[in-house]
């Protein structure tokens, strides 16, 4: 199971082999079953999860109790709260399992403890956290302004996926529109790959 993480991290190239190994060595297996919960709004993220196996969605809640789903997160990708993480202030999200999932985790501070032993960790954190950050405005730019329509059709061809392994409730979330709206775009789609 941790062959997954080393593969991962010796693809960055910013650590050496004995560096993976040390740092795999910090992280623990975890499962989650379906449904189960990563971390929960109004509660302090302890750890970082790398996904071995399934899938999870991030979501806030807004004041009516509606979900709002901002990303899902599939094998190879890192999972955390990451203002809620570094800030150790309740998080504004949760992370929410929408399959059954393996993980590595680590806490806090083993995290901590691995940017001091190894400082090309920092690297290594500086690119996840562009790599969120490109992730939250391709968001905005593709999801939040478009029609139905496009956003649909751009999720489909940008991130399969989520098409694929989410539900429809889940997937009408994450666009921003109603799930009788989805049907009917689905619907159009189909009819015009015919």
């Amino acid at each position: 199971m941790n062959k997954k993480l080393q593969k991962y991290l010796s693809q960055l190239d910013l650590l050496n082999e004995r560096e993976i190994d040390y740092s795999v060595s910090l992280f623990e297996n975890a499962t989650l079953k379906k449904n189960d919960f990563f971390i929960s709004e109004r509660k302090v993220c302890t750890q970082i999860g790398f996904i071995l196996q399934g899938s999870v969605r991030a979501f806030s809640t807004d004041e009516n109790g509606e979900e709002n789903i901002t990303c899902f997160k599939f094998e190879n990708q890192f999972i955390t709260s990451y203002d809620s993480f570094t800030s150790s202030q309740v998080s504004k999200i949760s992370i929410q399992a929408i399959e059954n999932c393996d993980l590595l985790t680590i806490s806090y501070k083993n995290f901590q403890y691995l940017l001091e032993k190894i400082p090309s960790w920092i690297s290594i954190q500086n690119l996840l956290t562009q790599q969120e950050f490109i992730e939250k405005e391709n968001y905005h730019i593709h999801l939040k302004s478009k029609s139905a329509k496009d956003k649909y059709q751009y999720i489909l061809t940008q991130y399969p996926e989520i098409v694929q392994r989410a539900s429809v409730n889940h997937i009408a979330s994450y666009l921003g529109i109603t799930q009788r709206t989805l049907t009917r775009v689905k619907r159009e789609i189909a009819h015009l790959a015919f």
